[in-house]
């Protein structure tokens, strides 16, 4: 079912002049993420905390890090939703030899009948409102780079000039977590960026033999559109209208403020080299409400900041030499975080 433009516009949430019509809108936008989360759950198939998380991400403006093992659908998530979702998309495979103009795009020389030459900007593939960046650690550190700029500012800039990305845009990188020669990992700086970090699983025994059954049958499920990108862009902005509670914003804050070196809470803060920056917390602000509105409610809650601490702040710590010689992970460490600040 696509949404009628008359309900959903780019202009709807800044148009709602009172409270019961914000109520409205957000009711009829939490009905249609539900079917979107639905289309998708038919084609990807029990990954259910990997669809909420890439859809609150996508609702949320941000760029997400899939993290698995080759075989879990990372490449069918980010296409399905894709489509679901009404986005132009476009798949970059990262390789070693992968140059930045390959991503950018690059100048080249015109010549004109009457002799004059110009240059001309043509776009990569970055120019697109869904940008799947396929094991994006394969590619070298100027590579990466590459996408700094995009993934922050939503432009690019070609020998001084600037060129803006489509809106809605995203980046949705795939990582295999194994497989480490060749790689080169991601720096700091281009985690950051990366609003939550998506892992996905190995399916239980049930979803694994449906795997099996209806993806090598003669008809096999396909997506369809949901939302065009004109709509998602107006949920995106009746996501940053969404009302906050003072008792989550604390929260969030307290949990940030720990999560780093020289942070409130030593117990943790001796095992980390670096830590969750401001950019972590404003994360968490608009992902918990994403959230709350894509499981119908209309506020987040503090039940919200820990479901999405890990995912968020999973990627943003790193643990010292000392803290690895003892066997500490980042996961038992966001643990102790969580009973310490929530």
């Amino acid at each position: 079912m696509i949404l009628k433009a008359t309900v959903m516009n780019d202009q709807a949430p800044t148009n709602a002049t009172n409270e019961g019509e914000l109520i409205a809108f957000a009711e009829n936008v939490a009905q249609h993420l539900t079917t979107a989360r639905e289309a998708i759950g038919m084609v990807v198939f029990g990954q259910h905390e990997a669809i909420e998380n890439s859809l609150i991400t996508v609702l949320s403006g941000g760029h997400a890090l899939l993290v698995g093992v080759p075989g879990l659908a990372k490449t069918r998530l980010v296409e399905t939703l894709g489509i679901v979702l009404g986005l132009d998309s476009r798949r970059i495979q990262f390789t070693p030899d992968l140059m930045p103009s390959d991503i950018i795009g690059s100048e080249v020389l015109d010549a004109s009948s009457t002799g004059q030459r110009q240059f001309r900007f043509i776009k990569g593939p970055i120019f697109t409102s869904l940008l799947m960046a396929d094991e994006i650690n394969r590619a070298s550190p100027r590579t990466q780079s590459a996408l700094l700029q995009a993934m922050q500012e939503y432009h690019v800039t070609v020998a001084g000039d600037r060129y803006d990305l489509p809106r809605p845009f995203h980046v949705l990188a795939t990582e295999n977590p194994i497989e480490q020669e060749g790689t080169y990992p991601l720096p700091e700086a281009q985690l950051d960026r990366f609003l939550m970090q998506v892992d996905m699983t190995y399916p239980d025994e049930a979803t694994e033999r449906r795997i099996l059954v209806e993806t090598t049958a003669s008809d096999e499920a396909h997506a369809k559109p949901v939302l065009s990108a004109k709509e998602l862009i107006s949920a995106q902005h009746l996501v940053r209208r969404m009302p906050i509670g003072d008792s989550v914003v604390d929260a969030i804050v307290k949990l940030t403020r720990a999560a780093r070196p020289g942070g409130d809470a030593q117990e943790i803060a001796h095992h980390l080299a670096w830590g969750a920056g401001p950019r972590a917390g404003q994360a968490l602000m608009l992902a918990v409400r994403a959230r709350a509105l894509i499981q119908g409610r209309f506020a987040p809650s503090i039940d919200d900041v820990a479901a999405l601490a890990a995912p968020v702040l999973k990627h943003r710590l790193a643990l010292n030499f000392k803290a690895r010689a003892e066997g500490i992970t980042i996961d038992g460490l966001i643990s102790q975080l969580l009973a310490i600040a929530l």
